[in-house]
């Protein structure tokens, strides 16, 4: 990690919540040498307790993985919502699909990051996590009630530059393509897919992998984090 918590700024605290043992350790060591305060649990509901009564110094967010024994991620970030606790959110995930992006996403998570990720994701990601002028991640309409190409129509006036670039991205997209795209934020395989196009499983294949150029997507889940937050991520 290149990027340093404290050019000149108050205290930067993440909370770490993983079970995973030698990724806590690494990341620790890691983004503490950054300069960051950091905190790590194991178990979800002892890292419910801690965070419900703590009082960092400075900014805080939390680096939570989705998948846990006893209690996910997502059911946390749900029980620390409804204490009133809303630090910005990095959600991580050895096992990224679809849906748990786009849940996570839903939650107003401000990224969501697959195993093993770079270093510059992370960074990135904490860029946002502590950028006091982040825009919370819209909810996503769904797609049955609201095509994708309508959707994106419709969305906020672009007011920042990532907003505006996503906007200029999504442009690009054809009628089809933009229908395309509605159908794999829903998570549908390739196969359902061609059959509501009415199109052949290569020519989805083909469309994708427009899509994912166009959007400049590396992956699918880095495509629903900025279909479901509207900016470029």
């Amino acid at each position: 990690m290149t990027a340093t918590a404290t050019d000149g700024a108050a205290a930067r605290t993440i909370f770490i919540v993983d079970d995973n043992a030698d990724f806590r350790s690494s990341a620790h060591w890691w983004l503490a040498g950054a300069g960051y305060e950091v905190q790590d649990y194991a178990d979800p509901q002892e890292a419910l307790q801690a965070l419900c009564s703590a009082r960092p110094a400075g900014a805080a967010c939390v680096l939570l993985d989705v998948r846990m024994p006893g209690m996910s991620g997502l059911d946390l970030h749900d029980r620390l919502r409804a204490q009133g606790v809303h630090w910005p959110v990095v959600y991580m995930t050895g096992h990224g699909d679809v849906p748990l992006a786009v849940q996570a996403m839903q939650r107003g998570a401000v990224s969501f990051l697959e195993k093993p990720f770079a270093d510059q994701a992370l960074e990135e990601a904490l860029d946002r996590a502590f950028d006091a002028s982040a825009v919370p991640a819209a909810a996503l309409r769904p797609v049955a009630a609201a095509p994708a190409a309508d959707a994106s129509s419709s969305a906020p006036v672009a007011d920042s530059p990532a907003q505006q670039a996503w906007q200029q991205r999504l442009a690009r997209l054809t009628p089809r393509e933009r229908e395309l795209l509605g159908w794999v934020v829903e998570g549908r395989l390739n196969k359902v897919i061609a059959d509501r196009m009415g199109i052949s499983i290569k020519t989805v294949e083909l469309h994708r992998k427009r899509v994912m150029e166009k959007l400049q997507a590396q992956s699918v889940t880095h495509l629903i984090t900025m279909v479901v937050s509207g900016r470029v991520a």
